[in-house]
């Protein structure tokens, strides 16, 4: 965190000034270093002339830019102002200018000499050596205080000078903390606060698309207080995640440096780094990449401290290729350059650090007391400012010209309204104050020296606006800045000008976590907005939001990007399926064979083994093996609401009507030799009228059924998108189908069953009938064979009800089970008799007739009886009860059971 300036701070000034008043000496024991320009106002000045001294030391080396071209450019603004007759005039503007040595503890005691004059002294009890009282030289009064550089030394003053009222416009000191005007309510400045250039930097990261970053920050205010405010912004702004924050000390070292850029690899993947550093900071954490091998992997952005100087970067160039830097708004100030490189050892004697500048920027040595070894050249005094070296005005040049102008004209409006009869500084300007002024510096309004406004809002800060540029590399003209947009209010950024280190043509990325692919969704690791894992939206969901997977309705599926939900596709039972075409086949031959069998007995319908085999009920039992085999169709066409009535209907009616007239058969048959061993009476209800009317009673009960299911639920069609839904989305498919569920379809059948059950009981008490008198043995062979097939169906088909293939299974199995009921039933009642019809028809005669007890005697006794094979074609109960052997006798009948009346 920043330092923050306690109360103990005033009680440290005050004994400070108390230190000074014990001195009792002149001013210069403070300010020793000193440039002092006479004249009827004074100004004060704050310039870091030369760098942070080692320790045991205040001061270090000289600062030609930042130290002496901001120096000159306050002697330069002077000048124009003294010899402007518009601006303050009858006024001369004077000046002290003090060296802060980059050191706020070091200002604050040079700024001591500012405040000499409103201090009162009590000199009563001083006395000289001849016992007269003393003779003080009443120092110049300081009105206003141009400067300091760094915030941290600006802060600093700003703590001595509101004590004394005296106004301060600083020229390069941005923190956000200066703004606070409460606490530094005497403090101004021309360049944005850092709250404006952090804001820059958080739009330029945005617009790099970088989410992921670390910070840097040199201790003291500027640097901690610019890295609060892009750190407090970022916040606000969201999607920006601060990997590292870290800070350079006051006494650093270079190993400092170095542990810093391990630090900073720690976190590889946040290459942009953001830097509020003081030149000689910057150049220690780029010597330190430099030696640690990463020239090119750190994406410097660095703040106005940086701007667009070569100091921080000379001889350093490689190491910050690529960097982007901003700047508050500045021009090159054309009139600094001329007065600047015109000045020389004779003419500027006025500058007492300007022999140092010589030989440090000439590389020679001029006295003896030279700090320059004894191998330099001795400076001739010949050399030339831009000729003999390199020059390039300083950055904040035009600040130092604005605040100087700024403060100018608050004393001529001051001037103005306090002395209207007087054309130089009255009495009342004198006693004005500092408070008075302020409120003067705080109106003042004009055009600066590059043309731009020049104003304060309340807190005394300018508005922002800032050139952005970036560090790179050209082939022509070598390695330097380039403007790369600007900043006012809004981000203007040319991001195809811009270059990157190592080659990159794209913008190189300085994120935590990749983007994650379409489809999948951020799992955020906490406490890090910027860094997540990707989970991929699995099974049936899709990628609601970046952070979110939600499931696809029932009846959807998620596309191929699962960016959003499609329907999932229908499927039927298809006529070309093989799970179809072999159920089709069997009932097609089982349609033919069932009509070849039908027209066979119409056409031989009075024939003796039509006739024997029970016309009436052979007919409807044809008739149910028919619908057997139409149910195939019905159950693999398209599934409508006329389907779905005739699946319902027709189910299970083709086997209700087929086994409710074999369970008549095999009823009838039992009855008739149960009631002859009893007597010769015939049993009742055996005629065909009767065995019709006791088969269609029992059909009438599935029909009831049928009906009853209609009205409790009409039939209608679903898509069941349960069954064929797969753990892989991409095969789940609905399944077009009646709305008849397994249990539906067993209660249709079970009807069906329990009457084939009851036929195969019956099938059994009449095993023991002898096949010459009945054809009892083939029922039970029809019905025995059912049941191995039905009791096959039943595991197949609620089996596989959890299958992905049950459509197919369930639907295949059904037909192919009541296609084999039906053909059982066709060909082991009916192919014989249709092959001796059609191939034996000489076994298809009538032979003698034989009375009811003869038959039932011949039943009873039947093991005792041997009769060849050729007089019981077919196995059939080939005579008839009658007296007379001839048919076609006339004689007169007796009592008998005719052949046509009494079917065995």
């Amino acid at each position: 965190m920043a330092p923050q300036l306690k109360p103990c701070v005033p009680f440290r000034v005050l004994w400070m000034l108390h230190a000074f008043l014990d001195l009792a000496g002149s001013q210069e024991i403070y300010a020793p270093h000193s440039i002092r320009v006479e004249g009827d106002v004074t100004l004060g000045g704050l310039f870091p002339v030369h760098a942070r001294g080692v320790p045991g030391m205040p001061c270090g080396d000289i600062k030609k830019e930042n130290g002496i071209h901001r120096l000159e450019a306050m002697m330069y603004a002077l000048d124009q102002i003294n010899s402007d007759d518009e601006l303050l005039p009858n006024v001369t503007l004077g000046a002290r200018v003090l060296d802060t040595c980059s050191r706020d503890t070091y200002a604050l005691e040079q700024s001591l000499t500012f405040v000499q004059a409103l201090i009162q002294k009590d000199t009563s009890d001083v006395r000289c050596t001849n016992g007269e009282p003393p003779v003080f030289v009443k120092p110049e009064k300081v009105v206003g205080v141009i400067g300091a550089s760094a915030s941290s030394v600006s802060i600093m003053v700003a703590n001595i000078l509101r004590l004394f009222q005296i106004p301060q416009i600083s020229y390069a000191s941005t923190a956000p903390e200066l703004s606070d005007d409460r606490r530094y309510d005497f403090f101004s400045r021309v360049v944005p606060p850092d709250s404006f250039q952090a804001q820059a930097m958080v739009d330029i990261v945005k617009a790099m698309g970088w989410n992921y970053v670390s910070t840097l920050a040199s201790e003291g205010s500027y640097g901690e207080k610019g890295v609060d405010a892009f750190m407090q912004l970022s916040r606000e702004a969201g999607g920006i995640c601060i990997a590292q924050s870290l800070k350079i000390p006051h006494d650093h070292k270079p190993s400092d440096f170095d542990k810093i850029i391990r630090l900073l690899l720690d976190t590889r993947y946040a290459r942009a780094v953001i830097l509020f550093a003081s030149d000689e900071d910057i150049r220690g954490i780029l010597n330190a990449s430099k030696r640690a091998d990463q020239l090119g992997h750190f994406l410097w952005i660095g703040s106005d401290s940086w701007g667009a100087k070569n100091s921080p970067i000379h001889q350093l160039e490689d190491a910050a290729i690529g960097a982007v830097t901003i700047l508050p708004k500045r021009a090159t100030i054309s009139g600094f350059d001329a007065y600047f490189t015109s000045r020389t050892l004779e003419n500027n004697r006025r500058n007492v650090w300007f022999a140092e500048y010589w030989e440090e920027n000439f590389n020679c040595k001029l006295m003896s007391s030279s700090k320059k070894d004894e191998s330099s050249r001795k400076c001739t005094g010949q050399e030339r400012i831009g000729i003999d070296s390199k020059y390039e005005q300083e950055g904040k040049v035009q600040f130092v010209i604005d605040a100087v102008y700024a403060m100018a004209h608050a004393l001529h409006n001051m001037q103005r309204d306090l002395c209207p009869e007087n054309s130089g500084i009255c009495p009342e300007m004198d006693l004005a104050g500092g408070k008075k002024l302020l409120k003067y510096i705080r109106s003042v309004s004009f055009n600066g020296s590059a043309g731009t406004s020049v104003t304060f809002n309340r807190n005394g800060d300018a508005p922002g606006r800032y050139d952005l540029f970036q560090y790179q590399l050209n082939n022509v003209t070598g390695a330097g800045y380039r403007v790369i947009g600007q900043w006012t209010e809004t981000l203007q950024l040319n991001i195809e000008d811009m270059q990157w280190p190592r080659g990159e043509q794209d913008i190189p990325s300085s994120v935590c976590s990749l983007p994650c692919k379409t489809g999948e969704r951020k799992k955020v690791v906490k406490g890090m907005p910027c860094c997540w894992h990707c989970e991929a939206c699995d099974g049936y969901q899709y990628q609601h939001d970046e952070f979110t997977c939600k499931l696809c309705s029932y009846n959807m599926r998620p596309n191929a990007n699962r960016t959003s939900c499609q329907p999932i596709p229908i499927i039927k039972l298809e006529w070309h399926s093989p799970w179809a075409v072999i159920p089709v086949f069997l009932a097609m031959l089982g349609i033919i064979a069932t009509i070849f069998v039908m027209a066979t007995f119409i056409r031989y319908n009075d024939t003796p083994i039509v006739r024997a085999s029970g016309r009436e009920l052979s007919y409807v039992l044809l008739t149910g093996i028919f619908l057997c085999y139409i149910i195939t169709f019905l159950m693999i066409a398209k599934p409508d609401v006329g389907v779905c009535s005739f699946r319902r209907i027709f189910l299970g009616l083709g086997m209700c009507i087929s086994y409710a007239a074999l369970l008549t058969k095999t009823n009838r048959i039992y009855r008739i030799f149960e009631q002859g061993k009893k007597s010769v009476t015939a049993p009742r209800l055996i005629s065909p009228t009767s065995q019709l009317a006791i088969t269609s009673s029992l059909i009438s009960v599935q029909l009831l059924g049928v009906l009853i299911w209609f009205g409790v639920d009409p039939p209608n069609t679903i898509i069941d998108y349960d069954e064929q839904k797969t753990i892989n989305p991409d095969l789940a498919r609905g399944v077009l189908k009646c709305d008849i569920t397994d249990l539906q379809i067993i209660c249709s059948l079970g009807y069906s069953i329990l009457l084939m059950v009851t036929c195969t009981v019956y099938a059994i008490k009449t095993r023991g009938v002898p096949e010459n008198f009945n054809e009892a043995k083939p029922i039970g062979f029809t019905m025995y064979t059912t049941c191995i097939v039905w009791l096959a169906f039943i595991p197949i088909f609620f089996g596989t009800a959890q299958s992905a293939e049950k459509l197919y299974i369930q639907t295949t199995t059904l037909t192919i089970s009541m296609n084999l009921s039906a053909s059982v039933a066709l060909g082991m009642l009916y192919m014989p008799k249709v092959y001796v019809i059609i191939f034996h028809p000489e076994l298809n005669v009538q032979k003698r007739k034989r009375s009811f007890k003869a038959v039932v005697t011949a039943a009873t006794m039947s093991s005792r009886l041997s009769h060849k094979a050729s007089d019981r074609p077919n196995g059939e109960a080939k005579t008839e009860l009658c007296e007379n052997v001839d048919p076609n006798s006339p004689a007169e009948k007796k009592k008998f059971v005719s052949y046509n009346d009494l079917v065995i």
